[in-house]
């Protein structure tokens, strides 16, 4: 497996958590602190305000464990928390980041696992690199504690739920934590206490291996989902399991210039839209809304903006809507789940799945290049639904580069993470100018489904032929010598 990355969860992990209610109704008057100076008085006694700030966490809580996406503090405090108090919305806006970090700092008695520096500097000795994918509403308390601990300089990335919006159990987060760390999924390992959210996770992204390390907390949730690959009391059992992975027998790794990693188009390349646009076209005719003349041109600006990350999916549609002139809120929302549909309406080629999970026990790296405005989380949605949402060592999206194919650096950041060079990696595509881009920047070429002057080094009619494309199963043979 040769794994080059360890991820950290934070609480219950580095370190350990846990609570009385005494102790969170005695640290509420320091929430009113925070709220008086800000000139907010709600009239609570400490007790009747940690019953409200309990009570609209935990509705935040359900929403957030049902959808998996993490809301600001203002949105938070807003709408779940203080939401039937009339309190100024602008005012409480800036001061919930510090109104959450004190919530996630004092609402806990929070101390590091004793033995974690020591392993910390181990694993770094070993060559590991080292990251953290914490779920939390806050920015400032993971780097807050790990200053606190005196561990902060080891940690490069720092994921937050908080900043980056989807929480544990998504794989995107997972992704997004790989690809900063430069390493492809299959060789990071993820360790954390809950297998709901870290164990599971983990196996979405593809990750190597998923450890749990136990801790004595009762969460009153559900706990179950996947196996780990190993579940341990102290974090110096990890020392071990990295020691035995160095030293376990391997596939033998593919020599020179051989193929090792191959890289996809997704969409018309994994994937279809049969009668494309037939859901928000049909929301047009019947809203008699269809003869209104749209620009083409405005249309395509749109989707330009939103895959190079100018625009979110959520703006684009909107500002789809408000050219036809939808402004009621029940349109609106009709509007919306029309393109959503048309979005989400993807079928597969035959063949995607078995030939992806064939490649990938073969020894092959899988990555993913596209153009895009919907978010990872949504694409890896439709490939878990295909049986083939693990497969994936990188995911490189035009939406969180900022740029789309054909530039050569949305190429080379799938490389760099993949940890290939062009000549041992291939680029499957079917639009010209794309496989053109990866020509450019030395990648060999397979075109499959093409686009009217595609020019490949080879060409495909089946998805599954892939496995016998010459400089592919030359590859497979000398792996089986």
């Amino acid at each position: 497996m040769n794994i080059q990355a360890v991820f950290f969860d934070m609480g219950g992990t580095i370190e350990t958590y846990g609570y009385t209610t005494q102790l969170r109704i005695q640290a509420t008057s320091g929430l009113q602190k925070i709220l008086s100076s800000a000139g907010m008085d709600l009239h609570l006694s400490d007790e009747q305000l940690y019953k409200v700030v309990t009570e609209g966490l935990k509705r935040y809580h359900s929403w957030s464990l049902l959808n998996l996406e993490e809301k600001t503090p203002q949105v938070v405090w807003r709408d779940y928390i203080l939401a039937g108090f009339a309190v100024n919305k602008e005012t409480l806006d800036t001061i919930s980041e510090e109104l959450m970090l004190f919530i996630e700092t004092e609402y806990y008695y929070r101390d590091i696992r004793p033995e974690v520096p020591s392993v910390l500097k181990t694993i770094h000795n070993m060559g590991y690199k080292i990251g953290i994918i914490s779920n939390v509403n806050s920015k400032g308390q993971v780097p807050t504690n790990l200053k606190k601990y005196g561990i902060i300089d080891y940690f490069v990335p720092i994921v937050l739920s908080s900043e980056y919006g989807r929480r544990k159990p998504d794989p995107a987060i997972f992704h997004y934590a790989a690809r900063l760390a430069d390493v492809p999924t299959s060789k990071c390992l993820f360790i954390g206490d809950r297998i709901s959210r870290d164990v599971v996770g983990a196996k979405k992204a593809g990750f190597g291996m998923a450890v749990q390390i136990r801790h004595n907390f009762d969460h009153g949730e559900d706990d179950s989902g996947a196996a780990p690959d190993a579940v341990i009391s102290s974090m110096d059992e990890l020392v071990e399991i990295l020691k035995m992975d160095a030293n376990s027998t391997q596939i033998p790794p593919l020599r020179g210039q051989q193929v090792q990693a191959l890289i996809f188009d997704a969409g018309d390349i994994l994937y279809y839209r049969p009668s494309r646009g037939q859901y928000f076209q049909k929301f047009l005719t019947t809203n008699n809304l269809s003869n209104i003349d749209i620009s083409e041109s405005s249309l395509k600006e749109l989707k330009r903006k939103a895959f190079n990350g100018l625009l979110t999916q959520d703006q684009r549609r909107e500002m789809i809507l408000k050219m036809y002139g939808v402004k009621d809120p029940l349109l609106v929302e009709k509007g919306y789940q029309a393109l959503e549909q048309d979005d989400n309406n993807v079928v597969f080629f035959e063949g995607v799945r078995d030939t992806l999970i064939s490649l990938k026990d073969r020894g092959f790296l899988l990555g993913i290049i596209t153009d895009t405005a919907n978010p990872v989380h949504v694409k890896l949605k439709w490939f878990e639904r295909g049986g083939f949402g693990h497969v994936w060592d990188s995911i490189i999206s035009s939406q969180e580069l900022g740029m789309e194919k054909p530039h050569p650096h949305i190429y080379a950041a799938a490389l760099k993470q993949l940890g290939v060079n062009v000549n041992q990696a291939v680029f499957v595509g079917h639009c010209p100018s794309e496989l053109d881009g990866a020509r450019a920047v030395g990648l060999k070429t397979i075109a499959f489904n093409p686009d009217e002057g595609a020019k490949a080094d080879q060409f495909i009619e089946n998805f599954s032929d892939l496995l016998n494309v010459p400089f592919i199963s030359s590859t497979v043979e000398e792996i089986n010598k």
